[in-house]
């Protein structure tokens, strides 16, 4: 008997029929119901018939990196499955009652039947955390491993991660990778024992968007509530704007680039992106985590600056159009003096930094505070973190887009 075995378990006169799932004990049977509910069962005095093997041929373990690989036919795409932990690998602890990080990327394809047959799998663990444990020295290691296993023929990439630091990430992918093939992040804002969980639909729909025709980075999430699309939006322009809805995640600053149909898996854009095989492949993976981000509030004392101090770089959330209390300029420009690379954004959610337009604004520009167009403050903040490491005129590289992050223009969209 083994997790994603058919079983039949009966205990005190209750019969309950399921998929068997890993447990985080070894106490309790934990089954999925034919309902969508997870179910925890006392072994000590249960009856169990299996009434269906697990047909998947999965190597258990993996090998020394994290790896292993599940085959189903020769002629389907490879995609490489990357584990980083969050709630779409999450199971219940039924000792607490709590959601934890639980699954590597074998028990997410076992929770999700739904992937079978449409490509052969390579999974491996990155990282087995929630996304608020989240670190810069992660995105290092993921981009790495994505670097891996496309120059290891994968066809496409999907980066299995939690929801709430995922817009982060995606950026350091964006940033640190160029690639050749699509890199597909996905999460799910419900776990898998509930009857709303929104796992199976993203990670279906985050396969068949990593097998499609592009080579984007992109996150892939539900467009709604109900199960009939994913959005697919570009690594650099996304932001989860709502903390428990399934359509949580937003392109900010104009449409997602695209959307997966759930009923057929189709894959379409609504603006151009590159081509699989544009680019080369290529990694530049150095981050410099001496960054700091602040966001500006009014009545904020000037020394707030002083968590910057000795800081390579500093991105600000300034108001409107890019700006601080005028108090907080004479700070800013020392800090620029003694080195530090400081960068504007705007808290505003649409519209683009112009420090040309107001007194303060000006002055922020005479100080040497570097403007980031529209780019999102959380992206900005990701950015310099490379660009510091990187690049030789990091200034001109925070004007420019890199990665899709910087519009053209700012248009107002509904």
């Amino acid at each position: 008997m083994n997790p994603g075995d058919r079983v039949r378990v009966d205990r005190t006169g209750t019969t309950y029929e399921g998929v068997l799932l890993p447990s985080t004990t070894t106490e309790e049977l934990v089954v999925k119901l034919d309902g969508g509910y997870n179910v925890g069962i006392d072994r000590s005095d249960a009856s169990v018939d299996v009434l269906e093997r697990d047909t998947y041929d999965i190597e258990s373990g993996g090998d020394a990196d994290g790896r292993s690989e599940i085959t189903f036919e020769e002629d389907l795409p490879t995609v490489a499955l990357i584990s980083t932990g969050g709630t779409i690998a999450s199971t219940v602890d039924y000792r607490t009652g709590a959601v934890t990080a639980q699954f590597d990327a074998e028990d997410v394809l076992r929770a999700v039947p739904e992937l079978a047959g449409r490509a052969n799998y390579r999974g491996r663990v990155v990282a087995n955390i929630l996304s608020e444990n989240m670190t810069p020295a992660v995105w290092t290691e993921l981009a790495e491993a994505v670097h891996e296993e496309i120059e290891a023929g994968a066809d496409g990439v999907v980066v299995m991660h939690g929801t709430d630091t995922m817009q982060y990430t995606a950026a350091a992918l964006s940033f640190t990778l160029e690639t050749p093939v699509p890199v597909v992040l996905t999460g799910s804002q419900r776990s898998a024992d509930r009857p709303s969980s929104d796992n199976v639909m993203n990670a279906v729909c985050a396969v068949e968007a990593a097998t499609a025709d592009h080579s984007e980075t992109l996150v892939c999430m539900h467009e709604s509530e109900s199960d009939e699309t994913c959005t697919l939006h570009r690594g650099t322009r996304v932001r989860k704007n709502h903390t428990s809805r399934r359509d949580a995640f937003g392109t900010v600053g104009g449409e997602p680039i695209g959307r997966v149909e759930w009923a057929t898996g189709e894959v379409s854009f609504r603006q151009s992106v590159a081509e699989r095989g544009a680019d080369d492949l290529r990694l530049a993976p150095a981050l410099d985590t001496d960054v700091e981000l602040l966001k500006f509030v009014p009545g904020a004392d000037p020394a707030r600056l002083d968590l910057a101090e000795g800081a390579s770089g500093l991105v600000i959330e300034g108001t409107g159009l890019g700006h601080v209390n005028t108090e907080w300029i004479d700070r800013i420009e020392a800090l620029i003096e003694d080195g530090t690379t400081v960068v504007m954004t705007s808290q505003c959610i649409e519209g683009r930094v112009c420090d040309r337009v107001y007194d303060t604004g000006r002055d922020l520009l005479d100080a040497g505070v570097v403007e980031a167009g529209d780019t999102l403050p959380e992206t900005a903040y990701v950015k310099l973190m490379w660009a510091l490491e990187n690049v030789e005129s990091v200034e001109e590289t925070m004007r420019r887009p890199v990665a899709g992050e910087l519009q053209e223009r700012s248009v107002p969209w509904t």
